[in-house]
């Protein structure tokens, strides 16, 4: 089967080839896995977090990928859940022990055993993935294979982070960055809330007249100052500028919730800025996310069903997979980046 794999570690630029085009065997699976050709699979920040080194894979080379959508052409001997013919989708928790009491309690985001599907096992830049049947999700008929693929990832943990926001109707709400993640953050936030004010910062004008245009009440630059202080912000960047300023623009009481697994040391001095007076007191809060659920996921994909929220898609081949990641680096991002097989 066709796959692009990260083959070494080092950094994305422009013009640079991240991932190697090769030919691998079609994987085995064991009884209690499924395997599924792949139709379309969302291009994640995470993987130039993978490529770069903030969180590497446990060994190379590796197939990324976490926003698998295809169907199921064979299934394990245990396998009870699907069978053969289904479409389904995989997302970043390729699987967690089912033992230990965050497993236990339903936060199997936090399980040290916490395995992640493109980084610590091949993902979806290939032809056919293998997993375990329990970590796949019925994808809703309402949805192409490529507005499916950014869902299971950019609007899963972006779903999940809206949570943890802990937002009332009625609350102004900060985005900051505006790429896959984000655009759907605001098209739940706008049905969810519906007389809560959204605004949005990001650097790119482009990114802030494609705010506007999906509602947004406000959009401008990282470090301009909101029409009003913010309950919550939802930081979907790599970068710690927004980090800091996202701080300042909250009331009293607020919460800043970090969307991201790794950030970025480009900017980390930006930190020195940090001021407790100015950005810390009055009770504000930093909340981080980590990974996602199985729960994030089969909820968030039944709410966008409902919505619906049908997510902005620029599509790839899989040979094409090198230009979305350098797209991705160097911010020309309208929405979410698919590639489709």
């Amino acid at each position: 089967m066709k796959a692009m794999v990260i083959s070494r570690l080092g950094p994305v630029t422009e013009g640079s080839r991240p991932l190697e085009l090769v030919d691998l065997p079609r994987p085995e699976i064991t009884e209690n896995e499924v395997l599924i050709r792949v139709t379309a699979c969302g291009v994640c920040h995470t993987e130039l977090d993978e490529i770069e080194g903030r969180t590497p894979p446990l060994q190379l080379p590796i197939v990324p990928g976490h926003q698998i959508v295809g169907t199921v052409v064979e299934a394990g001997s245990g396998v009870t859940q699907v069978q053969p013919g289904d479409r389904v989708g995989v997302a970043w928790i390729f699987s967690a022990c089912g033992r230990c009491e965050y497993c236990r309690s339903g936060n199997e985001n936090l399980c040290p055993q916490f395995r992640a599907t493109g980084r610590d096992a091949h993902g979806g830049y290939a032809e056919y993935t293998a997993v375990p049947a329990r970590f796949v999700y019925p994808i809703p008929e309402r949805f192409s294979d490529a507005q499916a693929a950014p869902l299971l990832c950019a609007g899963a943990i972006g779903y999940r982070s809206l949570r943890l926001a802990n937002l009332r109707d009625g609350d102004r709400l900060g985005l900051t960055g505006f790429g896959a993640s984000g655009h759907q953050v605001l098209k739940m936030a706008r049905y969810l809330y519906p007389n809560s004010p959204v605004y949005v910062f990001t650097r790119s004008e482009p990114e802030q007249t494609f705010a506007r245009e999906l509602g947004a009440d406000w959009a401008g630059g990282t470090a301009d100052t909101p029409p009003q202080p913010l309950n919550a912000v939802i930081d979907t960047t790599p970068a710690w500028k927004p980090v800091v300023e996202g701080l300042r623009s909250l009331a009293p009481g607020g919460r800043l919730v970090i969307n991201a697994i790794r950030k970025e040391t480009a900017d980390q001095d930006y930190l020195l800025n940090l001021d407790y007076s100015q950005h810390l007191w009055m009770e504000k809060e930093i909340k981080s996310v980590a990974n996602i659920t199985r729960r994030d996921v089969e909820e968030f994909l039944q709410l966008a069903a409902r919505i619906p929220l049908i997510p902005e898609v620029q599509t790839y081949t899989l040979e094409q997979a090198n230009q979305a990641l350098v797209e991705l680096k160097t911010r020309r991002i309208r929405g979410a980046k698919v590639i489709v097989l």
